[in-house]
């Protein structure tokens, strides 16, 4: 197995099952042009999220990490006309980037970029009693995992379901003396999420044009 023939199987299910889409292609490329690095999710990954938004049903969305909002417009475009989605950028560039590309894709009524770090956004958010979110995603700075999930739970509510992306860190997450922080917090993330009354938890292991990673998946029942 290559990552030649994990890129070759990804191009064959978005041709097969992501057609084309010109606003988000149009935001990658905004992205690019800006500067911003190239770790947004695949088309399929987003189709993914997409997808799971709609099966939750979910009306309120929050999102960690919005990047060039790539995936932001993904999920997004699964709420209803009346839902609400907000996404937490620490990045001013970045949130600045998203944001056009949300007026482009005519989700910007729908979709809120908060700029600053995100623990601090949070706390606001809880603050103005602004949940709960249906469906959480969570794709920012992995060190801080651990505490993105114990603020995703004051969040949110009984049926609603956590994501967290990248979670397999090249296969280092299995390596219980690995040092790096990214690898620690995503570790301690996980072992919150397999003990928390307040959880159901799985995780998977994926490969494709973005390696070899993964994510979890959590729902709040209690």
């Amino acid at each position: 197995m290559s990552q030649d023939q994990w890129n070759a199987v990804d191009r064959y299910f978005t041709e097969q099952l992501v057609p084309g889409d010109e606003v988000l292609s149009a935001a990658l490329a905004a992205s690019d042009a800006a500067g911003l690095p190239s770790i947004n999710v695949a088309p399929n990954q987003g189709k993914l999220l997409h997808l799971l938004a709609q099966l939750q049903g979910a009306r309120t969305i929050l999102e960690l990490g919005t990047l060039g909002g790539y995936s932001t417009i993904w999920l997004a475009r699964a709420l209803p006309e009346d839902g609400r989605l907000v996404s937490l950028e620490y990045d001013p560039a970045h949130a600045e980037v998203a944001r056009a590309n949300l007026v482009r894709a005519g989700l910007d009524k729908l979709a809120e970029v908060r700029t600053g770090p995100a623990l601090e956004s949070l706390r606001a958010l809880v603050a103005e009693d602004a949940g709960p979110f249906d469906l959480v995603f969570i794709d920012a700075d992995k060190p801080n995992n651990p505490h993105y999930v114990e603020w995703a739970l004051k969040l949110t509510r009984p049926g609603s379901v956590i994501i967290i992306d990248n979670v397999v860190r090249n296969g280092r997450v299995g390596d219980a003396g690995n040092s790096d922080a990214g690898v620690r917090g995503t570790r301690q993330a996980i072992e919150l999420m397999g003990a928390h009354p307040r959880l159901s938890a799985t995780a998977v292991q994926t490969v494709g044009s973005k390696g070899y990673d993964g994510f979890a998946l959590a729902r709040v029942i209690g």
